[in-house]
């Protein structure tokens, strides 16, 4: 077993409301301009925020133009804009993109590295301005892991910057931020961030002490998205479901992902579709690729479902996308069928993450994988 290597943010808050204390908390960090990220849908919510903040004698500058998974032009155009405001600190407040962003952008001002220079694993130098993050989706988990994910304009290829100094200073999780996100999303990042938790159990480098985090993911979610996306307004469900996205987050650093991400990425780079969407159309079909090269696993993950055996493990995974009403088929969401190939092509690259899949994949075997899917 390799040496666990696992960091948290410097403070982790969790509970309905909690973002009423975010002003006190920020203002303990004695910034004197705050840079918020977030999105226009929020900024009702977050006008008595900001305007605690000013009455603090805090300035502050807020940017909302990050609508879809970013690229380096999209964090360049940021950076234009942050840079001569030079914040004392960054605010996070959105779904995984706005996240990565803020990430990205706290360690990157002030740092004379290029963007370019900082892609991989453990690049970057360090950060100079502190960072605060709030997830308004029950998805991604970016608010604590290490990890931003960036399209580069140039090959259109989803690329990584890991780092541990893309943690947080301070983490709030106000679940009640995600009631307002509308039913087929809060199912695609829910379908994600249970995805994070499947591919951290099932990874070939998976850890006794990330699987606790990944299997109660794992129920938390299975057992109260479908209430979630059909009733908003549950609250229960709700928070559920964002301490499963915030677990999952806890595994994507130590552990990560696998096939099921590295193939979803042609789908976010090509054609655009969501995420958390990408991931759920592929699930049931690597979960059936790998059953065999880890039994053991996916009976654990069955488990995790309510369910008793691996095979129903990944019925259980096609129920939850059709009572989840999203798309089950590749067909259905207008990729082309002559595609495949080069969408094959694309993932095999994504090596960081097929690395860690139970099962080797061959550029033959996305192709299958591609077909089982597409219809």
């Amino acid at each position: 077993m390799l040496p666990l290597r696992i960091s948290f943010p410097g403070k982790l808050v969790v509970g309905n409301r909690c973002i009423d204390q975010l002003p006190e908390e920020i203002a303990t960090l004695a910034p004197a301009r705050v840079f918020i990220l977030t999105i226009t849908p929020l900024l009702n919510t977050l006008q008595p925020v900001i305007a605690k903040l000013e009455e603090k004698g805090i300035h502050v500058v807020v940017y909302t133009a990050i609508t879809q998974e970013p690229s380096f032009v999209d964090f360049n155009r940021v950076m234009a804009e942050a840079t001569p405001f030079d914040p004392d600190l960054v605010l996070g407040i959105g779904g995984g993109s706005v996240l990565d962003i803020a990430k990205l952008v706290a360690a990157q001002l002030g740092n004379d590295q290029p963007l370019e220079a900082v892609i991989g694993i453990g690049l970057l130098k360090g950060r100079t301005r502190k960072l605060v993050c709030l997830p308004a989706t029950s998805g991604t988990g970016s608010e604590v892991s290490p990890n931003a994910i960036l399209v580069d304009d140039k090959d259109n290829q989803k690329k990584a910057v890991i780092s541990p100094f893309l943690l947080p200073d301070i983490v709030y999780v106000d679940p009640l931020l995600t009631i307002s996100v509308p039913p087929a999303i809060t199912a695609a990042t829910g379908l994600d961030a249970l995805t994070h938790c499947l591919e951290a159990y099932t990874n070939k480098f998976a850890q006794p002490f990330i699987d606790l985090f990944a299997f109660e993911g794992m129920r938390l979610i299975a057992g109260h998205l479908v209430r979630a996306v059909r009733n908003g307004a549950d609250e229960e469900a709700r928070s559920q479901v964002a301490t499963g996205s915030l677990l999952g987050g806890f595994c994507l650093g130590p552990v990560n992902t696998a096939a099921v991400h590295a193939l979803s990425y042609p789908l976010g780079s090509r054609f655009h579709l969501p995420h958390g969407l990408s991931n759920a159309l592929l699930l049931p079909y690597v979960m059936e690729f790998n059953i065999p090269a880890a039994p053991d696993r996916y009976a654990g993950v069955a488990r995790a479902l309510g369910c008793n055996t691996a095979e129903e493990g990944v019925t259980k995974i096609r129920e939850l996308i059709r009572d989840c009403g999203i798309p089950a088929t590749l067909k259905e969401v207008g990729v082309p069928f002559d595609a495949i190939e080069t969408m094959a092509a694309d993932a095999i690259k994504i090596t960081r993450l097929l690395n860690n899949n139970p099962r080797p994949v061959s550029k033959e075997d996305a192709v299958a994988i591609y077909k089982a899917a597409y219809e």
